[in-house]
């Protein structure tokens, strides 16, 4: 049996509505870039990000904000990190400045103009891409190390797992049917997750705070480029390695070897930071289901994700929330002895 997932009385109202295409090429020419094709949606649901090439020939990524996620400050911050990143000629994506401004704003819409990076897809199974990633990686943290955020969130059991957890539970998006079974592994597997989190005493860094695959852009002459830092945090480092890694355990401590040895030509990695992945990973699967929860009031989110109202998909998250309390009590992934 299938539940109607509906919006919640206490989900803040939906912003996006007035953001039509006329607008967004009204803010667009308003910075004296004048489009010449049409509007290419790109895939982002948090945000609203267009391609489009311009009059002189240029091409440009646009992106407006998602309203009432990031203050100014924040988003600012996160700008400043990119530039700096591309000053030290790491290869991230950083906004374009406009009269001595990287953040626009147009009839009440957080806009960005960036440069638009061409490439394909990375290949986590590609040894050589995964060693290029990992020495670029290393860059990063050696400048993001040498100071602290000022208004990005911190990484935390309570940012990424309770708060999702007490949003979940009064959200309403649970079927009655599973709720009790749902919420009794989930519960184990954070409390597993915040014990080994609090065990492990790492310094904190600057990150890019969600680098999955698809948020790196390869190309053969020039190797990796970084995007989207909008989720940019204060953390530890394993954060920015651990998505990385696929396959079976063999594979990924092979792959992790790989990495960090090209990491550690620019920054020193505590190994002790690998005993947070799995904490990180099931962290991340809660914050994944109350991400959608709560952006279920824009009509993006049941168009796309039409599962996330049926029961299935429940009893699968029931399902993966125990092999992960599985992986949670394994030993953590090591680095191969060196000889």
């Amino acid at each position: 049996m299938n539940k109607q997932v509906t919006s919640m009385p206490i989900q803040s109202e939906f912003h996006y509505q007035a953001l039509t295409p006329d607008l967004i090429l009204t803010a667009i020419e308003s910075l004296g870039i004048y489009p010449e094709t049409g509007l290419l949606a790109l895939n982002s649901y948090e945000n609203r990000v267009y391609q489009f090439r311009c009059d002189r020939g240029a091409r440009y990524v646009v992106k407006f904000y998602r309203p009432e996620r990031w203050s100014a400050e924040q988003i600012q911050e996160e700008h400043d990190f990119s530039a700096a990143l591309v000053a030290e000629e790491v290869p991230i994506a950083t906004p374009v400045m406009i009269n001595h401004q990287s953040l626009h704003v147009y009839d009440g819409f957080k806009f960005a103009l960036y440069p638009s990076i061409g490439g394909r897809s990375f290949e986590v199974d590609n040894l050589d891409q995964l060693e290029a990633a990992g020495r670029f990686i290393g860059r990063i943290h050696q400048y993001s190390s040498q100071a602290v955020f000022q208004y990005r969130d911190r990484m935390s059991p309570q940012l990424l797992g309770n708060d999702s957890l007490v949003w979940l539970k009064a959200s309403g998006h649970v079927p009655e049917g599973l709720r009790e079974a749902y919420f009794t592994i989930v519960e184990q597997v954070l409390a597993k997750a915040t014990v080994i989190w609090e065990s492990v005493e790492v310094s904190e860094i600057r990150l890019h705070g969600d680098l999955h695959p698809s948020n790196i852009i390869w190309t053969p002459n020039d190797g990796p480029s970084f995007v989207d830092l909008d989720d940019a945090r204060t953390g530890p480092a394993i954060q920015d390695l651990w998505m990385l890694l696929s396959g079976d355990r063999s594979q990924q401590m092979l792959q992790l070897e790989v990495i960090l040895e090209a990491y550690e030509e620019f920054c020193d990695f505590d190994s002790r930071q690998l005993a947070l992945i799995e904490p990180l990973r099931a962290m991340r699967m809660l914050h994944y289901n109350a991400w959608l929860s709560r952006r279920w009031a824009d009509p993006a989110f049941p168009m796309n994700f039409p599962w996330f109202g049926q029961d299935k998909y429940w009893e699968q998250q029931i399902l993966a929330f125990k092999e992960q309390l599985a992986a949670l009590n394994e030993p953590p992934l090591s680095l191969m002895p060196q000889y």
